[in-house]
């Protein structure tokens, strides 16, 4: 194979005129069609210069179009940079100077914040809108819908996804043809996806769920998506006749569950339901075979690593846990401070080893060498354990970090922000559990004088400089912040004491 990610994914379906997208409106995309439309995409990457090895970075909407680009990159050698479409201007100018990305996708809507951060970053910016028009779309069209296919290799660098960790910025995470193509055939395999699926599409394209799982396994089958633009109730509820499968984060399935029509017949057709990118309460699964006699599937992943662990297809689904290593991927649990591999039932860091753990952080020898050991393993930073049958349960993380929604929240970015505000002497961000989206952000503020802080002020102010989903949930005031003898601040405490802040 010329190009082993295009060719296993793409190229397999070019004579295909069977549909492939099915849109909200009621029209469909064919395999033919769309990689028709991806090649004209990749002929105008090239006539803007960019060859194998550039960064490609997008804030686009949800489309047929964007996914394209995904294709595109693929069949001509870019790495893709998916980036949140929360994300303001300033935290997309990071993204673009760190990657090095020579071209910025966005919505004509932000098209003239945008251009001075691409300016000032060396990129060219095109538009396109989650409606297909846009400047890039336009220009492709001229062109031809075939495309020679850029020579790759398994080694060769396939997208940038950036993680947030507890200190410093953004770290890119580079993922390989490799790690992909490996993911996507152990998944395709292990949850018995064929060309026969019909998947239910409603998460977003910019994360690791949506793009690499989702869209990944359809492709490897030549199966169909029901392609939404977003998690809509009324339209997931409509669609779910038409669908075999659907993948989901927790908040999918509580909402669900939340209305009378989601009911044992709307679901009795379909053959899995998968959740992760956040904690799936063990009530929810159980309320949710109650309701439909399905069993969700709860798996185990990660920006650096893909998919991991996951529950069996086939065999017990247990509630709480994310079930067993991957074929081809090693899982142990290991002691933080020494590294030491720990007895079974014993809670220690989780490190992962095999084909779908990326190469390394972009830019970041020292992070990559913290983080990924010399014999291949990635310290992932989760606290967990295996129990006797050998299924895996994650208790926690080492590190601050906040997933929301399936989002990494990296805490000291908002904590920054809150400490500049007017009667703000200190702040420690943490992340509570949350029944729609696992965890959510809370600030806890110290006032630096007599008189509460304005919180309302506080928020609207803070809310300028951050993606909706890292707003804090709630601020709270305490007279100080629980300490060590040390003098850090014990965050658990915290974390502890507000735990049912959002549950109860």
């Amino acid at each position: 194979m010329t190009n082993p990610l295009y060719d296993t994914l793409f190229g397999q379906h070019h004579a295909k005129t069977s549909p492939f997208l099915h849109l909200p409106d009621g029209s469909s995309i064919s395999y033919a069609d769309f990689l028709g439309m991806a090649a004209q995409y990749a002929g105008l990457m090239t006539e803007l210069g960019l060859v194998a090895g550039d960064r490609l970075a997008v804030q686009i909407g949800k489309s047929p179009q964007a996914l394209a680009v995904y294709a595109a990159c693929a069949q001509a050698g870019v790495v893709f940079l998916p980036l949140n479409t929360a994300y303001t201007a300033g935290e997309v100018r990071y993204f673009v100077e760190n990657s090095g990305a020579r071209l910025l996708l966005c919505d004509h809507s932000n098209a003239d914040e945008l251009q001075s951060v691409a300016d000032s970053c060396g990129a060219v910016l095109e538009t396109l809108n989650s409606d297909g028009t846009g400047s890039f779309h336009v220009k492709a069209q001229a062109l031809p819908n075939r495309f020679e296919t850029v020579s790759r290799g398994e080694d060769d660098l396939a997208a940038f996804l950036y993680t947030s960790g507890t200190t410093g910025r953004s770290k890119g995470a580079m993922l390989t043809q490799g790690n992909l193509l490996s993911n996507a055939k152990t998944l395709t395999e292990e949850w018995q996806f064929t060309d026969k699926d019909v998947l239910l599409h409603a998460l977003p394209i910019f994360h690791t769920h949506g793009l690499f799982v989702a869209s990944n396994i359809t492709l490897l089958a030549g199966g169909q998506m029901i392609f939404l633009p977003k998690f809509d109730l009324d339209q997931v509820i409509a669609q779910l006749p038409s669908a075999t499968a659907m993948m989901g984060v927790p908040t999918f399935y509580t909402r669900l569950l939340g209305d009378a029509r989601f009911t044992k017949d709307l679901a009795q057709h379909m053959r899995l339901f998968v959740s992760g990118s956040a904690p799936l309460l063990s009530e929810t699964h159980i309320q949710f075979e109650e309701r439909t006699g399905h069993r969700i599937l709860e798996r185990y992943g990660m920006t650096e690593t893909n998919m991991n662990t996951s529950n069996p297809y086939s065999g017990e689904r247990r509630a709480g846990t994310v079930g067993f290593a991957l074929p081809g991927t090693e899982v142990k649990i290991t002691d933080s401070n020494t590294g030491e591999t720990l007895p079974q039932g014993e809670i220690g860091e989780i490190e992962v080893r095999g084909p779908n753990v990326f190469k390394g952080y972009w830019q970041m020898p020292e992070k990559t060498a913290e983080e990924l050991r010399e014999d291949g393993f990635f310290i992932t930073g989760d606290l967990g354990q295996f129990d006797s049958d050998g299924y895996l349960t994650i208790v926690g993380r080492n590190k601050d970090l906040i997933i929301s929604g399936g989002y990494n929240i990296y805490p000291k970015e908002i904590e920054l922000l809150l400490d500049d505000e007017d009667g703000v002497l200190e702040s420690a961000v943490i992340g509570v559990p949350h029944p729609d989206f696992g965890e959510t952000v809370v600030g806890i503020l110290v006032a630096s004088g007599d008189q509460d802080p304005d919180l309302v002020a506080i928020k609207a102010n803070i809310g300028k400089s951050l993606a909706r989903f890292k707003h804090p949930q709630r601020l709270i005031v305490l007279p100080e912040l629980p300490r060590n003898t040390m003098g850090k601040v014990q965050k658990k405490a915290l974390r502890d004491q507000y735990a049912d802040l959002f549950t109860s």
